[in-house]
């Protein structure tokens, strides 16, 4: 019974593996390393991705942190997949430092600065438009 136990979750763990290595060709690679994806839909031709940033304090804080909720959602419009538009709402959490009571938060580089788009998708429109 528990050969086949962990040979279940080995299996499992090797397809999402394959499964990984495909995600992170289509989506920010910071999505993928520090946040869960919690809820996706799918609305006519438009796909909702909704992450959580992961309770994992920034490493360069002292280990006296609390985890304090989430910063309101931001909506931002990245890359479209296979004629559907694509927004990724993303909640950032942020932290109390039980010693100072300092509220600490990941400094992200979330939106290209003017806009609501991933900086990829951004730099992208922003080379297409000189042709």
């Amino acid at each position: 019974m528990g050969i086949k136990l962990e040979l279940s979750i080995f299996v499992k763990s090797y397809i999402l593996e394959n499964y990984l290595d495909f995600i992170k060709l289509v989506l920010p690679s910071f999505l993928i390393d520090y946040f869960d994806l919690v809820k996706s839909e799918k609305k006519l031709e438009v796909l909702h991705l909704y992450f959580e940033e992961r309770n994992t304090p920034p490493r360069s804080c002292s280990s006296t942190l609390l985890s304090k909720g989430f910063h309101k959602e931001v909506i931002i419009q990245d890359f479209p997949l296979r004629g559907n538009s694509v927004y990724l709402h993303v909640k950032r959490r942020r932290w109390t430092d039980k010693s100072s009571g300092e509220i600490i938060q990941r400094d992200w580089n979330l939106v290209a600065q003017g806009t609501r788009m991933t900086q990829e998708f951004a730099a992208f429109l922003k080379e297409i438009s000189r042709y």
